[in-house]
């Protein structure tokens, strides 16, 4: 993570539970790093999303050992930053992460079903205002996402895809939706499996 100090690193930033990691994550990342020209990619394990439940999520310690084994490529880096930050929400975070690295360029990516429920995470509004945002797509999420409160509120500023390196280090707000190639992945699914394959 010291290159995140280096003036005008690219660095993307893909937060989540992991619980447990997957191939999915590891699909949007390697897409992620190759359309935005990312030096870096940062699998940044929550330590309790607040809008999930604990009663089905694993200890934080297994899920951050999860994403490490998945964690696949050279540029992408598994962090426990926000714990060691004490944050709990995700502009928070941000706003702590310019602050410690302020020459770095960070990017928020994430999938197409969070771009739906933005709009339920605190203080939604300044996160689409601290970084510019790439969203994947993702199995049966699509129509949903692009018509979703987030994406009318910042039409605007929505970037074509061809153009979705220029987002980096662009002031935001600023966002892009890849149509890609869908991987069909889930961490539900994989729980849920793992559940039966224990009865």
């Amino acid at each position: 993570m010291a290159s995140a100090r280096r003036p005008g690193a690219r660095i993307g930033i893909l937060g989540g539970s992991f619980n447990p990691a997957h191939k999915g994550h590891l699909h949007i990342s390697r897409l992620a790093i190759r359309e935005l020209d990312l030096d870096e990619l940062w699998w940044m394990v929550s330590p309790q999303n607040p809008l999930k439940s604990e009663d089905d999520m694993a200890p934080f310690a297994e899920r951050f050992t999860s994403a490490r084994a998945m964690a696949r490529h050279p540029k992408i880096i598994v962090t426990d930053i926000e714990v060691r930050l004490g944050t709990r929400y995700t502009w928070q975070t941000l706003r702590a992460l310019k602050s410690a690295f302020p020459r770095a360029d960070f990017v928020w990516v994430m999938g197409a079903d969070n771009l739906g429920q933005i709009p339920r995470w605190q203080n939604w509004k300044l996160i689409f205002r601290a970084v510019p945002i790439a969203v994947f797509d993702r199995a049966t999420y699509s129509f949903k996402a692009l018509a979703s409160k987030a994406a009318h509120r910042f039409a605007r500023f929505r970037v074509r895809p061809r153009n979705a390196a220029t987002i980096v280090g662009h002031r935001p707000p600023a966002w892009v939706y890849f149509h890609s190639l869908l991987h069909p992945a889930s961490a539900t699914q994989i729980r849920q499996m793992r559940k039966r394959g224990k009865a």
